[in-house]
């Protein structure tokens, strides 16, 4: 059946049998997408309000990030970090230079990223701060998520994350999120960093109270601790600034990006520091055979600059106010709370009502893509280029979608 266009049917089916089954995914199946849109088998335009988890901040396809990619793999696409590309250091001064970072470690993908992080700091820990070995600790966050590796899942508090997958490596300390005395009190002599999201994005839009960033980051400087930010979801322009922190006017000492890094071409991440942390590093202590790669920076390069470039930070910030407001005024008893910031939105239901899977495969029907989170929590995530007619239309849908399913 080579080259025959499969039904929609068939190939759910094809994926149930044959693939593992660690993803609920809506029976929708995406062949084609440009922009905020994506187009099934079948031929029906969605709206995507996922946007990958965040990935494709810059919109589907866009041409210039294609054409990156092209150019690029007509050229060299991998060489290892045995010998050196032309990409990487251009990366480097351009990364660097938009985030005013002083090293950066390029990985993967965002777990990879918080391995790194995590390695790093610990070595810091022992090298600089002068910590007892192998008695380093990390303070994190409940319903904090920052991937699925047996080392970030074995200090995650959502059982279905964790259960079946111990032993977990020790050397974590989980507090609540949004609590700075909580965070305070955990802190040990064998401290060495805390690991947090400005926003929580897994755990359903949570976002902290005014000035805890702020607390947190005096916290650190005070006790010489490591204040690590994961804005794997968060950063790149989704909350309406290049990164959540600075609604607070803070500066993590890490940061971890990912996603829309490469935005959506090609899996990407890297870890933005300075040389206190990743100078401790030394050749054989970390690395990937992809990290860094010539076409993964080409790519990161073009991603960054068109997130400038076409103002795609400062549309997040005023689409997602339009948003925000206007969500806030729908009057559906379903509907317990509606939260967010830039276009990192969530609309949390009353428990005791339907949950969110109804609400989003009938958001799916009217062709709107979204997804649920903890069964009662609709994240709404579009691309940072939608336009406002585009908004209009998401709010007529999610308005009629929610009057069509019943509290």
């Amino acid at each position: 059946m080579a080259g025959q266009q499969r039904s929609t049917a068939e190939l759910i089916e094809i994926e149930s049998r044959l693939g593992a089954h660690n993803y609920h995914p809506l029976d929708v199946v995406l062949t084609r997408g440009e922009g905020v849109w994506v187009w099934d088998v079948d031929g029906k335009r969605y709206l995507d309000c996922l946007a990958a988890y965040s990935a494709v901040n810059q919109g589907h396809c866009h041409p210039v990030i294609r054409k990156a990619l092209s150019d690029q793999a007509d050229r060299l696409t991998l060489t290892s970090r045995a010998f050196r590309n032309d990409q990487l250091p251009l990366f480097y001064e351009e990364i660097c230079a938009l985030t005013r970072s002083h090293k950066v470690l390029p990985m993967n993908s965002g777990a990879e990223a918080v391995e790194t992080a995590i390695k790093a700091v610990r070595k810091w820990g022992y090298e600089e701060k002068g910590v007892v070995d192998n008695a380093a600790e990390i303070i994190v966050c409940e319903n904090g998520f920052h991937g699925r590796t047996i080392t970030i899942v074995g200090f995650s508090t959502d059982p279905g994350a964790r259960a079946g997958f111990g032993p977990f490596a020790p050397g974590f300390r989980c507090v609540p999120y949004g609590d700075a005395m909580a965070l305070e009190a955990a802190i040990t002599p064998n401290t060495v960093a805390c690991l947090i999201e400005p926003i929580q994005g897994e755990a359903g839009v949570i976002i902290p109270p005014d000035g805890y960033l702020r607390s947190v980051r005096e916290i650190c400087s005070r006790h010489e601790i490591m204040l690590i930010l994961d804005e794997i979801q968060t950063g790149l322009g989704r909350t309406g600034k290049l990164f959540a922190e600075e609604h607070e006017g803070v500066e993590a000492d890490v940061t971890l990006v990912g996603k829309a890094l490469s935005g959506g071409f090609y899996p990407m991440s890297a870890v933005l520091s300075n040389t206190e942390v990743l100078g401790v590093l030394k050749p054989g202590n970390h690395g990937s055979t992809f990290g860094g790669n010539p076409l993964a920076c080409a790519i990161a390069r073009a991603a960054l600059r068109v997130l400038i470039e076409e103002g795609m930070i400062e549309n997040a910030r005023v689409q997602g106010e339009y948003i925000l407001e206007s969500l806030r005024s729908l009057r559906h008893p379903g509907i317990k709370e509606v939260r967010g910031r830039g276009l990192m939105l969530a609309i949390e239901l009353h428990p005791s009502g339907k949950g969110a899977r109804a609400y989003s495969e009938a958001l799916m029907r009217a062709g709107v893509l979204c997804k649920e989170t903890h069964k009662h929590t609709l994240r709404l995530a579009p691309p940072l280029v939608i336009n406002r007619a585009e908004v209009d239309w998401l709010l007529q849908t999610i308005s009629d979608a929610f009057e069509a399913v019943p509290a």
